[in-house]
C-alpha cells in the first residue's frame, strides 16, 4: 500500500520501513560474519572476534523479533534488546580499529554503520514508549 503525500510524492508505509531495516540489519549481520573471518587467529583475535559476531549478529535477530512480537511491551522490549546490542557491537567495533583488528577501511564502515543503527532503533525505541 502506497500512500502520497502532500507534494504527490509516495511515501513508505510502516511495513515498507520495517521491512528495509530487517534487510539492513541483516547485511549488517553479513558484514560483520566476513570481517571477523579476517581477524588473526591469535587469542585477541579470537575473543574480540567472538564478542563482536555475538553482538553484531544479534541486532537483526532482535529487531526481526520485535516485529513480530506479541504486544507493545514485547517490541519495546526486543528493540531495547537490539538497541544495545548496536550499543555493544559499537564498542567491539571502537576496540578493533584502535587494536588494528581486520581491515580498517571495513572497520570504519561497520562502525558507521552499527552508529547508524544504534540512532535508528533509539529513536524507535523512544518513539515506541511515546517519548
Amino acid at each position: 500500500m502506497s500512500v502520497k503525500n502532500q507534494n504527490g510524492k509516495l511515501k513508505k508505509t510502516e511495513r515498507t520501513m520495517k521491512t528495509e531495516l530487517e534487510g539492513r540489519t541483516k547485511r549488517f549481520a553479513v558484514g560483520v560474519l566476513k570481517a571477523v573471518r579476517t581477524f588473526p587467529r591469535a587469542v585477541d583475535g579470537i575473543e574480540v572476534g567472538r564478542q563482536l559476531l555475538r553482538a553484531g549478529t544479534s541486532i537483526a535477530a532482535n529487531y526481526r523479533e520485535a516485529n513480530r512480537a506479541d504486544s507493545k511491551d514485547d517490541f519495546i522490549h526486543k528493540v531495547g534488546l537490539a538497541e544495545k546490542e548496536a550499543s555493544e557491537t559499537s564498542y567491539w567495533l571502537e576496540i578493533c580499529s584502535d587494536a588494528a583488528l581486520g581491515a580498517p577501511q571495513q572497520v570504519r564502515a561497520l562502525l558507521a554503520e552499527s552508529c547508524e543503527l544504534l540512532a535508528i532503533l533509539t529513536t524507535i525505541g523512544r518513539k515506541a514508549k511515546g517519548r
